[in-house]
């Protein structure tokens, strides 16, 4: 590493607060699948900023409509209209199949905007009495960091010290549908869920439950909502991930890759019935549904589709799991994966996935232990079998080099 690297890395660290504990490596460009660092060494992205980037690093097209629009108009507030709000609405919502759409920003914003339309929407359609509505959440759950969020988190660390949090939310384990069934009440407004569980390691539930889950909210009138912002848009091989059980949520929220890493836009999918309780002043957002945000938001959506990303991440990513579980070694517990969506569970026994992730971005390849034990694959979606079959061989070098 040279002093430029080495000094920008100490500068953060004496000026930054340290809520972050990122590998050694100071990145200052990208290009499809590949980023270098500032000492010009050539990097695979295998976390894609968390699914942010899944159309790939500086996509051309999406830059040319963020040049273009940022050229005429940026930020008007929703004080005013602007002219690429309703084609925003009209391409997401003929993409996604949703009769309703809240833009807001980040993620953990979407999902504070859906809490607080389900809980209204219990008080004035269900009748839930003023004050009562429980949302229904999953242990080892992750929706965000926000205080409301991180209150209903299972993981020490995002709650430790944040206390006192607000009520109004059961756990229950993901996966459990005989759980989820007894937490049910006459004072249930949602069920909040991720379909994959990606912080938690990838986590994925028995096939049918999200079936058996999406009859029992609607036998009890519950609104089912599903965290799409890390699994959606293409990252499991379907557009979203509900579609693997063929369940249709009644709220649906997206960000990441809803503006291909270029800009933080979010946004809360649903119908009239849900959103159609919120009145002016209710609820907003000063930059939600900007214009720039929005021309950037359907730039990256049109080459998401256009450009068959979805159906490589099914393909790229069927191959590249079954390439990680041909490996051969004693360390690794368990591959688990949808798309280009994968985890490999390493054996507590190896000593924590963190010093592998070190060796793996030694041979030119990034990404990001989670839960202590697991490695998270999640590359971009524009990536090719000669690109995973590289990467493969860096995986199995690893893998067996640091075997126990």
């Amino acid at each position: 590493m040279t002093d430029l690297a080495t000094d920008l890395i100490s500068t953060e660290m004496r000026l930054g607060a340290h809520n972050y504990k990122p590998l050694n490596v100071v990145l200052n460009r990208g290009e499809g699948i590949w980023v270098w660092d500032v000492d010009g060494n050539r990097y695979m992205d295998g976390l894609s900023a968390y699914s942010a980037v899944n159309q790939g690093h500086c996509h051309p097209k999406i830059i040319a409509a963020m040049v273009e629009q940022a050229g005429k108009l940026t930020l008007t507030s929703r004080a005013f209209h602007n002219d690429q709000l309703a084609l925003f609405y009209e391409e997401i919502a003929g993409l996604t199949g949703s009769h309703k759409v809240l833009p807001m920003n980040s993620g953990a914003e979407a999902v504070e905007s859906a809490v607080k339309a389900v809980r209204k929407w219990g008080y004035e359609v269900k009748g839930v009495p003023d004050g009562q509505a429980e949302i229904i959440v999953c242990r080892n759950n992750f929706h965000g960091r926000t205080l409301g969020i991180v209150g209903f988190s299972t993981d020490p660390v995002a709650r430790s010290g944040f206390g006192p949090f607000a009520p109004g939310f059961r756990v229950v384990p993901f996966g459990d549908i005989a759980a989820f069934e007894a937490a049910i009440t006459e004072n249930t407004v949602g069920f909040l869920a991720e379909p994959i569980q990606g912080e938690a390691g990838v986590i994925i539930p028995p096939e049918g439950y999200f079936a058996r889950v999406r009859e029992l909210c609607t036998e009890n009138n519950v609104t089912l909502i599903l965290d799409e912002i890390q699994t959606g848009l293409g990252r499991t091989g379907k557009l979203l991930a509900e579609e693997h059980e063929g369940v249709e949520a009644d709220v649906t929220l997206v960000g990441k890759a809803l503006a291909g890493g270029f800009y933080p836009v979010s946004a809360v999918l649903s119908n009239t019935e849900v959103l159609g309780v919120l009145k002016p002043g209710e609820h907003g957002s000063t930059f939600g549904g900007n214009p720039l945000g929005c021309a950037v938001a359907r730039a990256a959506m049109k080459v998401l589709v256009e450009e068959g990303m979805v159906e490589n991440s099914a393909e790229q990513g069927a191959y590249f799991k079954a390439g990680l579980e041909d490996i051969r070694a004693n360390a690794v517990k368990e591959i688990r994966g949808r798309g280009l969506m994968i985890a490999v569970e390493l054996d507590p026994a190896a000593g924590g996935a963190r010093r592998y992730c070190e060796a793996l971005r030694d041979k030119g390849i990034l990404c990001k232990d989670t839960h202590e034990h697991s490695i998270r694959i999640a590359p971009p979606l524009v990536i090719g079998r000669d690109d995973v079959d590289w990467a493969l061989e860096r995986f199995d070098t690893v893998l067996t080099s640091l075997d126990g």
